[in-house]
């Protein structure tokens, strides 16, 4: 019986070597990624920084696919649902972190519809106001802002954006209040910011700094934890004393639930050396970002601390999506 045993064996341990044959073709076909924003957005610039990196490691198309609409929710929701095995994504803070908490009937759940990947990279905002506002610093804007209750108005690319709630933050750490007024885009805001029809803002660095160059617009403070590289003369606001303001624009590349942890491991691994290459590093660099390529486990931890900040100060101030 034993002797039979050692000729069972072989032919049971056979079948194995076909399946890992098949999963290490993956890609068997092209893969989509999919960008929850329109062509030209920086989600959009990362992806297309990756493809060509991608195509050459896995010897397959990795076509980018522009599914925008609801601030990133409706591309987002499309690689949640994704049973294909060849659908990647690329989304932001708002579909990954702060959606739950602003829409009660989201069609999908990040933290269990969604494999985080990689974080790509993350950049700090700008505090800006139009240069008629009588304040140079963030000290004087704040004693503006108390001296002019409500009657400041500051522009977003919508409730629960990333400039929206660094706004709302800093509002509620200065015990100060001021008009919020949302735009489809930053554009649109940065045209009424430079027209005057809204006096402030907080937006990512590369959407103002034509703009700061030519005088039409003037920086206050940034929010990262530490200066940013386009704009050395402009402070932090923890340099000015408000420890704990930080807070970030980020990009990352996602998957579906389903996707095999080997995949996602193989993925990030082979984003962190794409981000690696010089070009990639100066092509995302010179659009405002810093390289943040991490692991998965990080990623998702890091989306879980940005869901319990974001989502709490959302909660807090019963921040609706119509407001």
């Amino acid at each position: 019986m034993n002797r039979r045993s050692l000729f069972v064996l072989p032919a049971l341990a056979a079948p194995a070597a076909p399946a890992a044959r098949a999963q290490a073709a993956w890609p068997e076909r092209p893969v989509r990624m999919i960008v929850p924003f329109p062509g030209g957005s920086t989600p959009d610039t990362a992806a297309r920084v990756l493809a060509p990196h991608f195509q050459e490691v896995f010897a397959q198309p990795f076509v980018v696919e522009n599914r925008a609409g609801a601030g990133g929710n409706i591309g987002t929701d499309v690689v949640a649902k994704a049973t294909d095995g060849h659908t990647l994504g690329i989304s932001i803070n708002g579909p990954l972190a702060t959606a739950p908490a602003l829409f009660p009937n989201l069609p999908y759940n990040p933290e269990r519809d969604i494999a985080p990947i990689s974080l790509l990279v993350r950049t700090g905002q700008v505090l800006v106001v139009h240069p008629s506002l009588p304040v140079n610093n963030l000290e004087q804007f704040v004693a503006h802002l108390r001296a002019h209750p409500g009657r400041v108005s500051y522009g977003s690319v919508g409730p629960g954006s990333g400039g929206h709630l660094a706004m709302v933050d800093l509002l509620a750490r200065t015990d100060t209040q001021a008009e919020h007024i949302p735009y489809r885009g930053f554009p649109q805001a940065t045209v009424d910011l430079v027209a005057g029809r809204i006096q402030a803002m907080v937006v990512i660095a590369s959407g103002i700094l034509p703009q700061l160059r030519e005088g039409q617009a003037r920086a206050v403070a940034v929010t990262s934890a530490t200066r940013l590289a386009q704009l050395p003369q402009v402070p932090t606001l923890t340099e000015l004393g408000l420890a704990g303001a930080d807070s970030y624009a980020w990009i990352g590349l996602i998957g579906p639930a389903t996707m095999p942890a080997e995949r996602v491991a193989r993925l990030s691994a082979e984003a962190q050396r794409a981000l690696a290459n010089p070009s990639a590093r100066e092509r995302l660099e010179n659009a405002g970002f810093q390289i943040s390529a991490s692991t998965p486990e990080a990623f998702r931890s890091f989306i879980a601390a940005e869901a319990q900040r974001w989502g709490g100060l959302i909660r807090r101030n019963n921040i609706q999506p119509d407001q």
